[in-house]
């Protein structure tokens, strides 16, 4: 089946909205940047089965930067893992959909994530695992930017690259702000690419990595490696809070922030085109 990915876009975004604005508050600018990609990867690349979520040798999105767990939310409830009626349970009481990734209580979700870094390493451990048996599955992975400050990414990039896991294509989300303010004001992370590389990655660089046709772009082309003996980076420089101007005005501000429903409804209208 094909989709409009566009399209698919603007609804995850509505949705990350409406569920941030029903709960009140919530990491909305880091969850607002990373849309394209999981649009890209949900509804185009990626080998998955909705009406059977532990399908043997399916690909696998572990969300690193667990605090982007309402658009994983989102994606899967818009790919049909779930209703979209239990997004609005979003982090309360007896939730199945809790603020950082849960794989015990979510359907969709293929790894529990939310200590920084930690995340990373266990998609190296799935791609190692996947590797061994030999199931011919694509394991992807997504970082902050801010995350990337931990030691713990590095150690896993060093050991992925040993073991060759060129069936790992990973991603940062480089939206250049963190919780405390700019990345390069707290502890510059630049230059990424050099980095990525030198620890012995593929690296594609995207322009523009709230652009769907780039990402598809970059996704296409990180699938070439595989086989290759490299794990694969894309750096994503994305704006934090894209699709809505007002979140994105706050900067360091959007990291996590009250939304109220009404702000979310204008939000929708925004994102829809209709103001």
């Amino acid at each position: 089946m094909s989709y409009d990915l566009k399209e698919v876009c603007k609804d995850i975004r509505c949705d990350i909205m409406t569920c941030i604005g029903h709960l009140g508050v919530g990491h909305i600018g880091g969850c607002l940047s990373v849309v394209e990609a999981l649009a890209v990867l949900y509804f185009k690349e990626m080998n998955i089965d909705p009406k059977n979520p532990k399908m043997e040798g399916r690909d696998r999105f572990i969300c690193s930067k667990g605090h982007a767990g309402p658009a994983v939310y989102a994606t899967l409830a818009n790919r049909g893992y779930f209703d979209k009626k239990e997004l609005l349970t979003l982090n309360q009481g007896g939730t199945n959909l809790p603020s950082h990734c849960d794989m015990n209580r979510t359907t969709g979700i293929d790894m529990t994530t939310g200590s920084l870094g930690q995340g990373f390493s266990c998609a190296v451990g799935v791609a190692l695992g996947s590797k061994l048996r030999k199931d011919g599955a694509t394991i992807y992975a997504m970082i902050g930017d801010g995350e990337s400050q931990e030691g713990q990414i590095w150690e896993a990039a060093m050991f992925a690259a040993a073991k060759k896991l060129d069936n790992l294509i990973a991603f940062t989300d480089y939206n250049k702000l963190q919780i405390d303010g700019s990345c390069e004001q707290v502890n510059d992370v630049a230059p990424l690419a050099e980095k990525w590389a030198a620890f012995g990655w593929n690296v594609i660089d995207v322009e523009d990595g709230n652009d769907v046709e780039q990402v598809e772009e970059a996704v296409s082309h990180a699938k070439l490696g595989i086989g290759s003996g490299k794990p694969t980076m894309i750096i994503l420089n994305t704006l934090k809070g894209c699709g809505v101007q007002w979140i994105v005005d706050l900067g360091a501000g959007n990291h996590n922030c009250p939304v109220s429903e009404e702000q979310a409804e204008a939000a929708i209208r925004e994102i829809r085109g209709e103001d």
